[in-house]
């Protein structure tokens, strides 16, 4: 009798951007904006064997008590701009940009990404988000119309329609005109009508390689989950317990079946930190000193502002927590999502560990603001990430370097091999588009189209 066979590792490299993982004291950090930080982590990510590089997106620099939040100042380039410079440096990395689907048209996210699946001969990933945030919806024309409810409304007719648009060229027809001897292409008009568009058009591009580039999704409610189940090729999650790592990858693959979707049709893929050391004491040691570089005294107080919605300069970051009560319905940073639903729930709970650990409002911070982290010799973490896909908690994760561009050298250096050794991960890359290397099919309009061209 033989045993179930041993899942392959899906691995993914997260540009560090403005978020809470980068540290950006240390001498080692380099700059956010310069291309060779992007080059040097997709060359990187490459030359493990990645499947693909992610950028996230930022389209507004947030607020916090009314002024500019210092993480958000070192800016983001245009997404599509990084991801066309880095196909031309790489040749089989999968590239993956954050693109919101409220703010931007059907027309233009089409003719994008199918330009950068042209370009980069088939490597384009999109990463569809929402947003019902009337402070970003003011940088664009319409504000911040969109409703909290519409939000997954818009977002499944952006992505029908963008697919309608690339499954155009499917049913052209070869014209010739007898006289002159002249061959014309009649691209047909693609009509699309719904809630919240109606389009008449042309499009302007034949099938790319993939024919639909890859999508990923990473709504967590239950109605993203919907989508994700619905729409997405892969899903991009925080849940980083194994046991929670479970429970969400049951919940949205038994979603698959009332689309007509098979559990290998969507992947999952958590976010992880990962901290390497030559013993687990010294993993440990560098862990524990990444983390008061990521949470500063500054931070932490900001941080535990955005809860309790009031200043709290007052306090000492390494004294206990605040016996005042949060505003539930105070909203002091603006631009950034609220994943704190009930702050009285919270703040009871976070009280109660305070107490029982005897942690001060830094320590605090420390503990409920990690990222799923795999910490120890490159062996160990290679058998911690091995053990979540082998025990359906993920297929792959994206991984989040600390620092910036060279964060992600030494796991390529040091885990990979490991990976390797257990039977785990590709030794060479077999495919040629993205969606070679996750396993999933081209869809059959594709096919049709390229037959027809």
């Amino acid at each position: 009798m033989t045993g179930k066979p041993r899942k392959q590792v899906h691995l993914a490299a997260h540009f560090p951007g403005v978020n809470n993982t980068t540290v950006w004291a240390d001498p080692a950090s380099k700059s956010q904006v310069d291309f060779s930080s992007f080059e040097h982590l997709a060359r990187t990510a490459e030359r493990g064997l990645f499947d693909f590089f992610f950028l996230a997106e930022g389209l507004r620099l947030r607020e916090h008590l009314g002024k500019v939040h210092d993480l958000d100042v070192v800016g983001r380039p245009d997404t599509f701009t990084v991801l066309n410079a880095v196909a031309a440096v790489t040749e089989r990395l999968g590239l993956a940009g954050t693109i919101n689907s409220t703010y931007n048209e059907p027309f233009e996210l089409a003719k994008q990404f199918s330009s950068l699946d042209h370009l980069s001969a088939g490597r384009a990933a999109w990463n569809v988000v929402t947003s019902s945030d009337a402070f970003t919806g003011e940088n664009f024309r319409r504000g911040g119309y969109l409703d909290h409810s519409q939000r997954y409304v818009r977002a499944e007719e952006v992505v029908a329609a963008t697919r309608a648009l690339w499954d155009s060229w499917g049913s052209e027809t070869l014209v010739v005109d007898r006289e002159s001897g002249v061959f014309a292409r009649d691209i047909p008009e693609t009509r699309f009508v719904s809630s919240q568009f109606d389009i008449d058009a042309r499009f302007v591009l034949p099938p790319s390689p993939q024919g639909h580039p890859v999508l990923l999704q990473a709504g967590d409610s239950d109605d993203g989950r919907e989508f994700g189940a619905k729409t997405a090729d892969a899903i991009f999650t925080g849940h980083g317990t194994l046991e929670a790592g479970q429970r969400f990858y049951a919940d949205i693959k038994g979603r698959l079946a009332k689309y007509g979707r098979t559990h290998d049709e969507l992947l999952v893929f958590p976010a992880a930190t990962f901290v390497i050391g030559d013993t687990l004491e010294d993993a440990n040691e560098r862990a524990r000193h990444i983390r008061l570089q990521q949470v500063s005294p500054q931070t932490a107080i900001a941080f535990l502002e955005q809860v309790w919605g009031r200043d709290l300069s007052e306090y000492d970051p390494d004294g206990p927590l605040p016996d005042v009560d949060p505003d539930p319905a105070a909203e002091i940073t603006r631009g950034r999502v609220r994943h704190v639903k009930d702050p009285l729930v919270v703040v009871k709970s976070w009280r109660e560990r305070a107490e029982a650990d005897k942690l001060s409002i830094r320590e605090l911070i420390i503990e409920v603001t990690s990222r799923q982290q795999f910490v120890g010799t490159a062996t160990q973490v290679a058998e911690q990430i091995d053990s979540y896909v082998q025990a359906d908690a993920a297929d792959g994760f994206i991984l989040v370097p600390h620092l910036t561009p060279g964060g992600l050298d030494e796991f390529v250096d040091k885990v990979v091999p490991e990976l390797q050794e257990r039977g785990s991960f590709r030794t060479n890359y077999t495919g040629t588009t993205l969606r070679d290397h996750l396993g999933l099919r081209t869809p059959t309009r594709h096919l049709e189209g390229a037959r027809a061209s």
